[in-house]
């Protein structure tokens, strides 16, 4: 189910791209939130970022923060760690069913560039055989952790590496304020925004950012959307941090 319905969204996305080329289309808020399936901006008007989380799930955050986003009507990524797998699989399939993009992390947050062939199998593929178990599809992306990798990790990537480019640092402290400013200080169309989804303070964070940049125009779909919307087809094992518009 959630993977149709990803696909759906999708092209969905890029047909409305796509059709406002010939003609603008726009769309009417609804109730006193302004949510972003409501948007009353056309899309072709409208500066895309995608909006992703590291380190989870952690229930007690993570379902807090999903909870927001539908509020909402935002979709974001989600880079997972295996071992916060168990007990928490309701919330990967949440994420799944609600039209989130979930990605790999790795199973115990080691850095990918210093491990042999086998360590590698047991922190990215053995997680992908996992989640591809509990979600039912096996195209998932790689964050490695702490963004650190080298030309051995991309040869034994069997997916797109996805790193950032907006990255308020939200680990080094809990000043949502501080970390709201960075953002947007720094954000632009077609970046990558980093943030963990297991501090309370990274989801208000999350949610101020959320509501800032929608009132700024703003419109967020996750990253494999944020690839088709630029007309960009993902390649195994090359390294992507933004995809700002093509020149």
């Amino acid at each position: 189910m959630g993977r149709l319905w990803r696909s759906i969204r999708i092209g969905m996305l890029v047909l409305v791209t796509l059709a406002l080329l010939a003609q603008p289309v726009t769309w009417q808020t609804a109730g006193q939130q302004a949510k972003q399936a409501a948007a009353p901006v056309s899309l072709k008007d409208r500066p895309i970022v995608a909006l992703t989380f590291d380190d989870g799930p952690r229930a007690g955050t993570t379902d807090q923060l999903l909870d927001g986003l539908a509020q909402r009507g935002i979709h974001a990524t989600f880079f997972i760690i295996g071992m916060k797998m168990e007990d928490n699989e309701d919330l990967l399939v949440r994420m799944e069913v609600e039209g989130h993009q979930v990605g790999i992390h790795s199973n115990h947050h080691k850095i990918l560039s210093g491990l042999n062939g086998a360590d590698f199998v047991e922190e990215v593929d053995n997680l992908k055989d996992r989640m591809k178990d509990l979600l039912g599809r096996e195209d998932f992306m790689l964050r490695p952790p702490y963004g650190m990798l080298n030309t051995t990790v991309q040869n034994r990537a069997s997916s797109p590496i996805i790193l950032w480019s907006v990255d308020p640092r939200d680990w080094e402290d809990h000043d949502t304020a501080r970390q709201v400013k960075h953002v947007m200080d720094n954000v632009r169309d077609g970046d990558i925004i980093l943030l963990h989804d297991i501090y309370p303070s990274s989801v208000e964070t999350a949610l101020e950012v959320v509501d800032k940049l929608m009132a700024q125009g703003f419109y967020f779909v996750t990253v494999e959307e944020l690839f088709a919307l630029r007309g960009i087809e993902p390649e195994n094992g090359k390294v992507y941090q933004k995809l700002p518009p093509q020149e």
